[in-house]
């Protein structure tokens, strides 16, 4: 079994940890419109992406992690 190293991610790009955390917040909060990229940051101890994202004219935002390797939302944070 290859080392953790050696696994190949399946968030490679910046482009596709925003486009799940995008899916998410259209998921988790329905009446989501205008979804807006604040941020994004790549962990590289942890391999966790982190999506800030803000909608309806930016009034409502929420943090989103994501583990890579596994490419799934590990948590989100509506600030």
């Amino acid at each position: 079994m290859p080392g953790i190293g050696l696994i190949k991610r399946r968030l490679e790009t910046e482009s596709q940890a925003i486009a799940l955390a995008t899916s998410h917040i259209l998921k988790e909060f329905e009446s989501a419109t205008n979804i807006n990229t604040l941020e994004t940051k790549y962990d590289t101890d942890s391999g966790d992406w982190y999506v800030a994202l803000g909608w309806q004219g930016d009034s409502k935002k929420a943090i989103i992690q994501m583990d890579s390797i596994l490419g799934t939302v590990t948590s989100t944070k509506e600030l």
